[in-house]
């Protein structure tokens, strides 16, 4: 922790580590005693001593510590590993309240960091722009991220709860030395707090130790979703209101459209997941609906303490007067109460409204049944009648606090909360039309037809007013829960309202054909109105997702002819104007590299952005085109700073429009933290305005986009020579990665692969980044760029220098490039190729082994001397001191747990499958992706 020392303004972050850490030791000797502190502390000083010294006589220390974790006995290695886990999780606490400290520092100053909401309303009006500009973008602003869960999602609830507590003792201890800090006079009562929080600290992280890190049953789809929701009464309900609330008055108080909101895809993605049906589509609805409407309640129950207001001493309106008497309530001792009165009876029909959506009871019994709200307007109107009256009769005050932040929030979640989106792959909607078809003897072998076959057959049933199923008919089990969820899909549109249930993503989409499929079992529950020919409309928004290199290369074309086919450009005029298409990074990375991912999503985005406008002008008006950017958080799984990511998109394809996904254990990450939370939605907000009225970049010069080009070929010909072309890769992959035990720990109710077996192929995105990132290769997010760069530079020294010249300009000047170059930059600065080396003797044929981790070192180097070269900066993170001072002092924690993470895989494949061992490797992979955060 030395190189910690030397800046003071990480002086606290250091305290608060030193502080965790002992109370964590303490614990350990309480728990486990002294001998096994003893030793956690042996290894803690030799893994240090071997990451930081380079002594002669410390030469041997790495070969002393491996000795010494290999000898450990399985009860012993579980403790290790453990304490090691808590310690990233102690030290992550540690660095998110350093960061917000930092942040409050700086503000306290008048000083406002990039991606904070102030810093970019201070750069929009230094460039001339209102605030009724800034007003009008809103109004037709869509923000929107979208958690969804994922086989790498590693924390439980019970984990996250206890740290909450910590990261709040911490916030404590802070506020409480920094009030002692003051030159007034000194606080004879900081000693005694101090000591107070200390045993408040020690117990939470007592009940940590004690609280078991794994699960011993694999999720439900039913506990992911309550596992999102939890977000949502830690962050999303409290947080969102205030962004709101800083932007109007950041703007001179205009009033701000509703224009972030929330997504989640659990309970709706069925891609690839079983477990996904139309009960649990139903029940996820169901549980929303239910949070939003118990937070109303107890917002509502709270404003009738607060509003005590007697008509004796204040008057009201007479819209509020006859709220109050249709609330039913009589008690005499509420008489000269009228909003005391009107919140009984706003209490009432919301408690109605929870029974009937949620099917469950009020926290409170309620005295007077009065009807269910039918919509969220009638009880913004109901709010509004109390606010009136307020502001009429000098009660303008009680506003800001409750009343005001609760309207925000039924404009915002309503009674649905977050919208829900439906996912399905393309070749499941298949299977079921090919089954309706042949049923209802309209077509024998609907797969064998060629495209435009398939799409004529399509647009005559979508302008069939007939329905495809034929009554009492049996069909397959598969094609009956299909049917089931669109079904179900209607009910809850009709129960909860359209914002409820709006997008019906379609993986792997090749073809207009697909597209056109979703909107035939679109029509056959309703969801679809009216014949394309002649007023069709549909409820929901129907988005291709566009996955691998090749479907990026094709989407312009197939959003293209599904506009030509007859009726769905007027369909989609009339059923709101509004057109997402999904990109997706993960699998597109997988695919081609990071190099070519990246580059094709680009220029993808580009054409698409031009088809629209096209497509706009042809239709003279305007259908607004909003990208969703299936990013995760490692990089090589489109994760990375959203800011920068966001910047970074072609200029004008933003526009106020963007969803993009949280996933898996980056959630966690962003939103435990209420104020961490904040700052993740801040960005978003900030960067998504600067990117639609700042974006007054000049077009991207030509030799920039030549080389861009140049540099995607070869890095996609090297990546994919030695993912695709190398013999048994896959066996190399397998065996160096803990990928495999990965897939049998319970941390998600979906199949880590599509299909058995170890093909690369149907392996997920998911674990395939996640796996690399256990191993410390991070390949996902570097490989194939140093042999881009090296062979762009190719040919004579003037040839060199120019192209060389180039990189450099595109590096200063283009947003796109930089960010891919800092990306690439933080996950080397992540990668550790020593104890990579040591994953690589996992693998059986020694011989694969040695030639494919040569051919990545190699690759490693090649890419780590690129990034020199370009940037100028031979250090990695040299642009990012923050995450270089909080890599350098917390990697020599997670060595232990890499290296005991290696002998307990080998002692496990080797038929050692004590349920200690296998215990111990779940709970490594858990602790190994807290300290590495957004490479997990």
């Amino acid at each position: 922790m030395n190189d910690i020392q030397h800046n003071p303004k990480e002086q606290p972050l250091l305290e608060d580590i030193r502080l965790l850490g002992r109370l964590l030791g303490d614990v350990i000797r309480e728990q486990e005693g002294l001998a096994a502190f003893d030793l956690i502390e042996q290894i803690r000083r030799m893994a240090v001593a071997d990451r930081r010294g380079n002594a002669p006589e410390q030469a041997g220390n790495a070969q002393a510590l491996q000795h010494l974790l290999e000898s450990l006995s399985s009860d012993m290695t579980v403790t290790v590993v453990r304490a090691f886990t808590y310690f990233s999780h102690l030290a992550n606490l540690a660095e998110d309240r350093h960061f917000l400290r930092r942040r409050e520092y700086y503000e306290r100053r008048g000083k406002h960091s990039v991606g904070s909401l102030a810093n970019t309303l201070e750069k929009l009006e230094a460039a001339g722009i209102s605030a009724d500009k800034v007003q009008d973008t809103l109004k037709v602003a869509h923000v929107s991220p979208v958690l969804t869960a994922h086989p790498t999602e590693v924390q439980r609830q019970s984990i996250l709860a206890a740290e909450s507590a910590i990261a709040q003792l911490l916030e404590q201890r802070n506020q409480w030395l920094e009030e002692a800090n003051t030159p007034d006079e000194p606080d004879m009562r900081l000693p005694q707090r101090l000591r107070s929080n200390e045993q408040a600290l020690r117990a939470r992280i007592t009940q940590l130790w004690q609280t078991r890190l794994l699960r011993y049953s694999r999720l439900t789809v039913e506990d992911e979703i309550e596992n999102a929701l939890n977000y949502y009464n830690i962050t999303f309900l409290e947080q969102i209101p205030r962004i709101y609330d800083e932007l109007e008055q950041g703007l001179g108080h205009l009033r701000l459209a509703p224009f972030l909101r929330m997504g989640q895809w659990i309970g709706g993605d069925r891609d690839g997941n079983p477990n996904v049906t139309a009960p649990t589509l139903a029940h996820a609805l169901r549980r929303q609906s239910a949070v939003a409407l118990r937070h109303y309640l107890q917002e509502v129950n709270a404003l009738g303490v607060e509003l005590s207001i007697s008509e004796r001493r204040a008057g009201v309106s007479d819209a509020l007067r006859e709220l109050a008497h249709a609330s039913g309530d009589s008690n005499e001792h509420r008489s000269d109460e009228p909003y005391r009165r009107a919140l009984t009876g706003i209490y009432a029909r919301l408690a109605a409204t929870l029974q009937q959506l949620a099917g469950e009871q009020p926290p409170l019994s309620v005295r007077h049944t009065l009807p269910a709200y039918p919509h969220p307007q009638e009880l913004l109107d109901d709010l509004q009648t109390i606010i009136q009256s307020l502001r009429v009769h000098h009660g303008s005050a009680l506003l800001p606090q409750r009343l005001l932040p609760l309207v925000r929030k039924v404009e915002v979640f309503g009674f649905h909360l977050t919208t829900l989106d439906m996912r399905q792959s393309s070749d499941q909607h298949e299977a079921v039309l090919a089954e309706l078809l042949r049923t209802a003897c309209l077509e024998p072998d609907y797969s064998s037809l060629d495209e435009a076959a398939r799409c004529a057959l399509l647009t005559r049933l979508l302008n069939d007013p007939r329905a495809l199923r034929v009554p009492g008919v049996p069909y397959s089990s598969k094609t009956l829960s299909e049917l089931a969820i669109f079904t179900t899909a209607r009910q809850v549109y009709d129960a909860y309202g359209s914002a409820a249930i709006r997008h019906y993503i379609i993986s792997h989409t090749e073809a207009v054909s697909d597209l056109l499929e979703v909107l035939v079992l679109l029509k056959e529950v309703g969801l679809v109105q009216g014949l394309l020919r002649d007023q069709a409309r549909a409820a929901l928004i129907v988005v291709p997702l566009f996955e691998t290199i090749e479907d990026l290369r094709h989407a312009p074309a197939i959003m293209q002819g599904y506009y030509a086919t007859e009726g769905v450009a007027d369909m989609v005029l009339r059923s709101g104007s509004e057109q997402d298409i999904m990109l997706g990074y993960s699998d597109s990375n997988k695919d081609g590299g990071i190099v070519t991912s990246n580059w094709e999503l680009y220029v993808a985005e580009e054409a698409l952005v031009q088809c629209f406008e096209t497509l706009s002008t042809r239709h003279n008006q305007t259908i607004r085109l909003r990208m969703f950017h299936g990013r995760g958080g490692a990089v090589g799984r489109g994760g990375g700073p959203s800011y920068d990511a966001i910047l970074a998109q072609p200029p004008g394809t933003v526009r106020g429009q963007i969803r993009l996904t949280e996933q898996g254990e980056v959630i966690a990450s962003k939103y435990a933290n209420p104020d961490i939370g904040r700052r993740n939605l801040e960005i978003l907000v900030a960067a998504t305005l600067e990117a639609s009225l700042l974006s007054n970049a000049p077009a991207v010069p030509a030799a920039f986009r030549q080389a861009a080009q140049s540099l995607s070929d070869a890095s996609f010909a090297a990546y994919r020579a030695l993912v695709y072309e190398t013999p048994d890769f896959a066996s190399y992959f397998f065996n160096a990665t803990p990928v495999r035990e990965i897939a049998e720990l319970n941390i998600g109710s979906r199949p880590a692969s599509r299909k058995p077996g170890q093909r690369l192929e149907d392996l997920r995105a998911i674990p395939w980044g996640f796996g690399w990132g256990q191993s410390r290769l991070t390949l996902p997010g570097w490989y194939g760029f140093g042999s881009a760069v090296e062979a762009f530079l190719e040919g004579d020294l003037p040839q060199q220098a120019q192209r060389l010249e180039l990189l450099q300009r595109m590096w200063a000047d283009w947003p796109f490039f930089r960010a891919l170059l800092s990306n690439i930059d933080m996950v080397l600065a992540k990668s550790d190729l020593d104890i990579a080396r040591r994953y690589s003797e996992l693998v059986p044929h020694q011989a694969l082994a040695q030639q494919v981790f040569t051919q990545i070192a190699q690759e490693w180097q090649r890419t780590v001397d690129a990034l020199t070269i370009i940037s100028g900066h031979e250090e990695r993170l040299a642009r990012n001191p923050g995450l270089a001072r909080s890599i350098s002092h917390r990697f020599p924690y997670i060595d232990p747990l890499h290296h005991l993470q290696v002998e307990l895989l080998r002692r496990w494949r080797a038929g050692d499958t004590d349920e200690r061992t296998q215990t111990a490797i779940h709970i490594s992979i858990n602790g190994i992706a807290a300290a590495l955060r957004n490479t997990g």
